[in-house]
C-alpha cells in the first residue's frame, strides 16, 4: 500500500466491515448513484517500509460508494 509517497506494508489480517450510512442528515434525497446504504470498512494494521521493528499504524480505510475506490478515514500510530 502506498500513501503520500511512503509505501506500507501489511502487518496483520485486515478487518471488515459494513456500517450504515445516514445520508439523510446532509440531504433531502438519497445521493443519484448510491445504490446502496451501507459503506466497506477495513481496518490495517501497517509498518513503514520494510522494516520489521518499525511502529505499527492502524489505518481505517472506507470505501467510496460510487468509484468503488478507498479513503482513510483515520490513521493512528501506535505509541510504542
Amino acid at each position: 500500500m502506498v500513501t503520500s509517497g511512503r509505501q506500507w506494508a501489511v502487518s496483520a489480517e485486515p478487518v471488515r466491515w459494513f456500517e450504515r450510512v445516514s445520508w439523510w442528515e446532509a440531504q433531502r434525497r438519497m445521493p443519484r448513484g448510491l445504490s446502496r446504504v451501507d459503506v466497506e470498512v477495513l481496518q490495517v494494521q501497517v509498518r513503514l517500509g520494510s522494516n520489521p521493528k518499525s511502529a505499527l499504524t492502524t489505518m481505517t480505510l472506507v470505501r467510496d460508494g460510487l468509484g468503488g475506490s478507498w479513503r482513510l478515514r483515520e490513521s493512528v500510530a501506535d505509541a510504542a
